[in-house]
């Protein structure tokens, strides 16, 4: 990892204000950033950390006062740099498959006291990347094809399985992007 990973900075600064143990679900560029070792240093300059909160932890999820208010010093504290920890989507407005938290990634950061940080597979991560046509996704897309973990008959099955929000744009940038991906993961 880089000298400067923003990601590892926000993430650090989240949890120097949570008092209680947190389990988060870290997806997006900063993901990339914390999980392979190879990251190219533009994906740790992110200015933000995305997660993805589970529907099944919802109602504890926004109960935890601790959380919401470590959420809102870790911004005020951050706020002159640029960097910011807001982007939290329920599992239900991202591309994911049915079982993703079954098979979520444990993310070893050291020196942390409360955070628990995971992402989703390579597969849902390549997923999440297909909400939109945007060049800069589909290079994190091809980026998660190089991984040794990437599987490509796991990929298929993902891109089958994938629960897509019920949004007309989401919908239509999936379809093309699958159409953009499947020749690159065909034999």
């Amino acid at each position: 990892m880089p000298m400067t990973s923003n990601p590892l900075r926000i993430l650090r600064v989240l949890d120097g204000h949570l008092h209680a143990p947190f389990t988060l679900h870290v997806y997006g560029r900063s993901a990339l950033a914390l999980a392979f070792p190879e990251a190219p240093a533009a994906m740790h300059a992110t200015m933000d950390v995305d997660a993805i909160l589970p529907a099944k932890d919802i109602l504890m999820i926004e109960a935890s006062e601790d959380f919401w208010q470590a959420q809102e010093l870790a911004n005020s504290e951050l706020g002159d740099s640029g960097l910011y920890f807001t982007h939290l989507f329920e599992d239900r407005q991202v591309i994911l498959t049915p079982d993703w938290l079954a098979r979520v990634v444990r993310l070893p950061i050291g020196g942390l006291r409360h955070l628990l940080l995971y992402r989703p597979s390579t597969e849902d991560l390549i997923l999440t990347k297909m909400m939109r046509v945007d060049p800069q996704d589909r290079e994190d897309i091809d980026f998660l094809l190089n991984q040794s973990d990437c599987n490509e008959a796991r990929l298929k099955g993902a891109l089958d399985r994938a629960i897509i929000p019920a949004v007309p744009e989401i919908k239509e940038a999936f379809e093309r992007n699958k159409q953009w991906l499947l020749p690159r993961i065909s034999s």
